[in-house]
């Protein structure tokens, strides 16, 4: 298995780890038979891919191992912002050289410079990535990361621009749900739970992502870090007009 060096890497101020484990503790009392999750959002930007990435590293500190899987072969932004590299070689393969054939399972999966934590990037961008992940080879995919990796996270392009989480999910213990605040409008975001829903996609719940609070009693001011209202944001799901559970 060949290594993948991140360079650039976003430090977690004190507030988003807190977030994030707050985040990792409620994936953790969802149950241990809850190992690959999905997450996607309304529309793009609304930091799905960050909080992806810094909940997988989240997991690593408690000595789990963590296979984050990116699904967008549209338009991934992994490799471009962590300036993801092998030494020596120029193109990192990814998921759409293993659905077309081309490479291996093994071919596929890096470990990376985040010990515990290991990619399956994208790869090219092609132009039908829905009927990709419909064939039989991601469903081997997931059968073999499950047995392999202490948790599977699956980033996936935003529902509300293309149905392929509605195809990863049937594959899937579960979904969460990524809204940023003051972005994705509530009639959006009831239309990524109907679709979910439609597919069969156990919701797990949500993250409100991109939170700005105000400044604390210590003085301290914590802007845009992972509000973590996970497993209550929504409620039960209940309600489509997306208000917060009392």
């Amino acid at each position: 298995m060949e290594t993948v060096e991140f360079g650039q890497i976003q430090e977690q101020s004190y507030a988003m780890k807190e977030s994030l484990r707050a985040l990792r503790t409620n994936i953790q009392f969802c149950g241990d038979d809850i190992k690959t999750i999905l997450f996607t959002s309304a529309q793009p930007n609304e930091g799905k891919s960050t909080v992806v990435f810094q909940l997988a590293r989240s997991l690593t500190e408690l000595g789990k191992s963590v296979l984050i899987i990116d699904t967008d072969m549209r338009k991934s932004v992994f490799v471009g912002r962590l300036r993801a590299r092998i030494a020596g070689k120029k193109e990192i393969k990814g998921l759409s050289h293993y659905l077309s054939g081309q490479e291996p399972v093994d071919g596929v999966i890096y470990s990376t410079n985040i010990p515990k934590l290991f990619m399956i990037f994208a790869g090219r961008s092609v132009p039908n990535p829905t009927e990709m992940l419909e064939k039989k080879y991601f469903e081997t995919l997931m059968s073999v990361v499950k047995n392999t990796f202490d948790y599977v996270l699956i980033d996936t392009a935003p529902i509300g621009a293309a149905i392929d989480a509605a195809v990863v999910g049937k594959h899937c213990d579960g979904a969460v749900m990524v809204v940023a605040q003051g972005e994705a409008n509530t009639r959006a975001i009831a239309a990524v739970k109907r679709q979910l829903e439609v597919a069969g996609v156990p919701i797990l719940g949500a993250v409100l992502n991109k939170v700005r609070t105000k400044k604390s009693h210590y003085g301290n001011y914590y802007g845009n870090y992972y509000g973590s209202y996970y497993g209550s944001y929504y409620g039960n799901y209940g309600n489509s007009q997306g208000t917060k559970s009392k």
